[in-house]
């Protein structure tokens, strides 16, 4: 049994772990795979009278059907703003209006651009293995300095070492599945 002070630092360690993953899920969404996803403009920043705001806080951003976006400002001024916005943001879609609502047409992915997002999301997920490892390394740190300072026995040092071992296995496994899920995604043609 696991004393409750080597618990705490199994619990934060896979916390710490489960917060780069839903980092990492966030960042995936933002990819462009050839299938209209509002989510692409995250991160898309309007100049709304002097204040830089995301497309979603002045504008509504739908997906008519499976290759079309379409974003209808809130105010008709902003038309001309959210266009040099989105092509700004380099996102490979070319706006157009129709005074009203700005439409952007998801081109499909060239074999190049699909193995360009693939590198991407391997070196992401390579980047999360790392965050959930750091945690790792200082969950044992602290399980070490607790047992020199005698807040708890070898053995349960040892134990909860295991456990966030465990716990690392458990979350570079879900790291493995999200790319090989956002792989299978970006090659569906």
């Amino acid at each position: 049994m696991l004393p409750e002070n080597a618990k705490n630092i199994v619990n934060a360690a896979d916390k710490k772990m489960q917060d780069a993953i839903a980092y990492l899920e966030e960042d995936l969404k933002t990819y462009r795979v050839g299938k209209a996803n509002p989510s692409v403009f995250n991160g898309v920043m309007v100049d709304y009278y002097g204040t830089p705001t995301p497309i979603q806080q002045v504008a509504s951003v739908t997906t008519p059907d499976a290759k079309t976006l379409a974003i209808q400002p809130w105010e008709k001024s902003l038309i001309g703003k959210i266009e040099k916005a989105i092509l700004d943001a380099n996102l490979g879609l070319t706006p157009s209006n129709n005074g009203e609502i700005i439409r952007c047409v998801v081109p499909a992915l060239t074999e190049e651009r699909r193995r360009e997002l693939i590198k991407k999301a391997k070196a992401a997920g390579e980047n999360t293995k790392v965050a959930v490892r750091n945690a790792r390394r200082d969950a044992v740190e602290q399980l070490k300095k607790a047992q020199k300072a005698s807040e708890m026995t070898e053995d349960a040092q040892r134990e909860g070492e295991d456990e966030v071992q465990k716990v690392t296995d458990k979350n570079v496994k879900k790291v493995d599945e999200i790319i090989a899920a956002k792989e299978k995604d970006i090659l569906t043609v």
